[in-house]
């Protein structure tokens, strides 16, 4: 990402093909490697935009259609690739031709067009020697034509289908907070972002990027420019998401040293070191040259004028107080200095925190460090005491964990991308235990769930996802109010008491809380209760079997690895209750029109 960006402005400044052509190679990778290349690319189309309007160039031209070009076609290349891969039919790759039915790249793709009009129209200029007058107002005429006609398709498109809508993830950072589906707002990284995470991980540069912005706004160039339109973009993007403070870093370093620069280079200027004024920066004798000779040249009664006589006092003051300037900018040294030192040693704390695994932490109880290895030690209970084939049932947060620990099969990971699965765990969660158990085994040999009050503090999420498809978790409650912990009390209301989760939470634990030992079994509990594992019983061997049966899955093609396995019938009629969670996204379903 910062390379794309970096490389973007240097096409701004040099040979604009070439270095265009490189930033649409860093773009390529920036593709390959996570989906936050749809913020890069809007990213730089809205710079390229805003430049288009203000100040057009051939440059410009020249970078953009470079940079467009080249990381676009290598962009489709690679999902084409990986769509033949994966066997005929499948359109698996998220970025297939996207950039060409996405309404979340739709505006770099109109940039790009648009850019190519004016380079049209400037040629045309050129060739018929038009004065810049009469030519600025036909191109106007011309440009608001493109816009209109761009809206009208770009609707069109989108009523029939051919155009994705955005996403909810997307939709979400427009809204106060809520996307409309309750599993992305589950996750704690989509909610708002508090003051205090801003100096948690940016610490000061909270304050020298301010100072940067007020410094690029003040001397603005094409990169300067882009500075200012990245940084005022991601902070309003991750003061609407935390997870988005990550996009928030390289500009606020990048901001953060406009403004150290801009303060070390005005204090050793006040102690009489001369330094670079840097690559668009003047000396204060060069500005006050700029300013008498404006001063000189406006003529009486105008603006100009006016804003000469009301700063001409308080430049005078600032010419007069030499002293007073020169402690400023001893004090202005020593707190860079201070601060400086500060930044460093709280970054490489911040570094050694957070490279610590997230599975093994450190906790001080009377003055001794105490290591909390739970986690750790019930996955490899479940790797070490398990069959080899054995199925857990857990929320979709620790499936990777579970994997990759346990070397057991999961229900669910990170990468489950199916909603309707994911509440069906929940439904199993949080209905009650006896009709969670005719569903969960047909499905896993065991459940495992966070003890340490997690699952439970998650568990009105988890109801209110499973309610998203089955209506009959909390019938006429969409938020499910009714299954939650009193904040006073700390008691559970009745819905959710009922719930296998509270059961297998409190078993043994909580007065009057047990499972029903028909139904599971207390297999493992770590040391400091924060994992419990049940042992699923009566698992129905039938549906183990039959979903095992290589010949009831569904594969893409045949003999391919890419297969998606299937429900075993016993649990039909539960599937039969289901209403499918349609997000706007899901352009490609039908729909109910009454709906």
């Amino acid at each position: 990402m910062n390379a794309t960006f970096y490389l973007w402005c240097r096409a701004l400044q040099g040979s604009s093909v070439v270095w265009g052509a490189l930033a649409g190679l860093a773009y390529f990778g920036m593709v390959a490697s996570w989906g936050g290349y749809v913020f890069v690319i809007n990213l730089i189309g809205l710079h390229a935009g805003c430049l288009s309007l203000l100040h057009y160039s051939a440059r410009l031209h020249r970078a953009y259609t470079a940079f467009f070009v080249v990381g676009t076609a290598m962009a489709v290349d690679l999902s084409e690739g990986a769509d033949t891969r994966c066997g005929p039919g499948t359109t698996e790759a998220p970025t297939l031709y996207e950039p060409f039915g996405s309404l979340e790249q739709v505006g770099p793709l109109l940039v790009f067009v648009f850019v190519q009009v004016l380079e049209g129209l400037s040629a045309w200029q050129r060739r018929r020697k038009l004065r810049d007058e009469d030519f600025r107002h036909w191109r106007y005429q011309v440009l608001f034509g493109f816009g209109a006609a761009a809206v009208l398709l770009a609707s069109v498109l989108l009523k029939l289908g051919y155009v994705a809508p955005v996403s909810s993830r997307v939709r979400g950072l427009f809204v106060k907070h809520r996307t409309g589906n309750p599993l992305v707002d589950s996750v704690a990284e989509h909610q708002a972002t508090s003051p205090r995470a801003y100096w948690q991980f940016l610490h000061h540069m909270c304050t020298m990027a301010p100072l940067g912005f007020l410094v690029c706004l003040t001397s603005p160039s094409d990169a300067k420019g882009f500075l200012l339109i990245y940084g005022a973009v991601t902070y309003y993007f991750s003061s609407k998401m935390n997870r988005l403070v990550l996009l928030l870093g390289p500009v606020a370093a990048a901001l953060g040293g406009v403004g150290v620069a801009w303060a070390l280079r005005w204090a050793l200027r006040q102690l009489g070191i001369e330094v670079p004024a840097g690559e668009e920066g003047v000396t204060e004798e060069q500005e006050k040259d700029k300013d008498k000779g404006t001063a000189e040249a406006s003529d009486e009664g105008s603006w100009r004028e006016l804003l000469e006589e009301l700063k001409r006092p308080l430049s005078q003051a600032y010419e007069e107080a030499s002293l007073q300037r020169k402690a400023t900018a001893g004090i202005v040294l020593l707190m860079l200095l201070i601060c400086g030192l500060e930044f460093v040693n709280y970054c490489w704390a911040v570094a050694d925190r957070l490279s610590q695994p997230s599975i093994i932490k450190k906790r001080r109880v009377d003055n001794e460090e105490l290591l909390v290895d739970d986690y750790r030690e019930a996955y490899w209970w479940l790797r070490d005491q398990t069959p080899q084939d054995a199925r857990v049932l857990a929320w979709w947060d620790y499936g990777y964990q579970i994997n990759g620990l346990a070397n057991r099969t999961t229900l669910a990971d990170g990468n489950t991308w199916n909603h309707e699965h994911i509440a069906l765990l929940g439904r199993c969660l949080t209905g009650p235990e006896k009709d969670s158990h005719e569903v969960i085994r047909h499905l896993a040999d065991y459940v495992l769930i966070w003890a340490g009050g997690d699952d439970v503090a998650k568990s009105p999420h988890m109801a209110r996802i499973a309610n998203s498809v089955y209506h009959n978790v909390c019938p006429g409650d969409s938020m499910c109010t009714a299954f939650r912990l009193n904040r006073t009390t700390k008691e559970p209301t009745e819905t959710m008491s009922r719930s296998l989760i509270w059961k297998m939470h409190g078993h043994g634990v909580v007065d009057d809380v047990q499972v029903d030992p028909e139904l599971f079994e207390e297999a493992y509990t770590s040391k400091l209760g924060l994992v419990r594992i049940f042992k699923v019983l009566n698992v129905s061997e039938e549906s183990k079997e039959w979903v095992a049966d290589p010949r009831n899955w569904n594969c893409d093609a045949p003999g391919s690895w890419h297969c998606q396995g299937r429900y075993p019938p016993a649990i039909h009629r539960v599937l039969g209750e289901q209403k499918a969670f349609q997000q706007l996204e899901d352009f490609n379903a039908p729909r109910d029109r009454k709906a």
